[in-house]
């Protein structure tokens, strides 16, 4: 079986050596294993330097191996079936953590991570993929979250301090204003259709043979991906909104 589609239960030193084409373990920076049926996490805590890691679209529960990881920056750990951050209360050098998708059921289960003082970025939802956690449900969620974490720059993949946080808002600023401007005494103003601001391969990504800038790049695109899919939900639902306007238009027939 294809090394690259098949389902492994437990991360082992061939397995991460075939992936990575590092002959030692120490030697890997960058590690993903996304979608591949592990439940085990085995040996990658041998990975000592690693410092991106994605295991998304798996079955793991028990972090416990990621606890020797103190180099560390970015884990994706979504659509997993995780209860328990405690082990990651060691990965000093955390900055970015995706958990959507998992059952992280209460805020307490979140205290491990206050003495990570790099983290600025938390995922615990993701609307693009449907991604939750049952800590969610609740309606104060983000609140208690924002003050346990008073460093944290960007929740869920909004940003909620700094430039960014302004920027968020001038933009929805903007759109309110344009929404505001399609309607004249609560009527739908028609406008001749907008091009797009850039050609369409302008975002076309040349690829680079190096390995950081080959995982930025991936990041990248992966970015790309959730913008296109958000895109595609939002035309959907203008076409929708339009159809059922045009429908509350049309004059009632009456029958004779």
């Amino acid at each position: 079986m294809d090394c690259l589609n098949a389902e492994f239960e437990k991360i082992t030193a061939a397995l991460l050596k075939s992936r990575t084409g590092e002959f030692d373990l120490e030697s890997i920076l960058f590690l993903k294993l996304r979608s591949h049926g592990i439940h085990d996490l085995g040996c990658v805590g041998e990975c000592i330097n690693l410092e991106r890691l994605d295991l998304s679209g798996n079955n793991i529960t028990n972090l416990a191996p990621l606890a020797s990881l103190r180099l560390l920056s970015v884990l994706n750990l979504s659509a997993n079936r995780i209860s328990s951050l405690e082990p990651l209360r060691s990965c000093d050098n955390l900055q970015n953590l995706n958990l959507a998708g998992n059952i992280i059921t209460s805020v307490e289960s979140l205290h491990c991570l206050q003495s990570l003082r790099k983290l600025e970025n938390i995922r615990l939802k993701d609307n693009t993929y449907n991604y939750t956690n049952p800590v969610c449900r609740n309606t104060s969620y983000r609140a208690i979250v924002l003050e346990m974490f008073p460093n944290i720059k960007v929740l869920d993949g909004e940003r909620v301090v700094g430039r960014g946080s302004d920027l968020y808002q001038l933009c929805k600023d903007i759109d309110d204003t344009i929404k505001a401007g399609l309607y004249k005494n609560g009527q739908l103003i028609e406008h001749p259709d907008c091009k797009p601001w850039v050609e369409d391969s302008y975002w076309e990504i040349k690829r680079s043979n190096n390995a950081i800038i080959e995982e930025a790049y991936k990041q990248f695109n992966d970015v790309l991906h959730e913008c296109r899919l958000l895109n595609n939900r939002a035309i959907h639902v203008i076409s929708q909104t339009e159809r059922s306007m045009s429908l509350k238009k049309q004059p009632k027939q009456y029958a004779i």
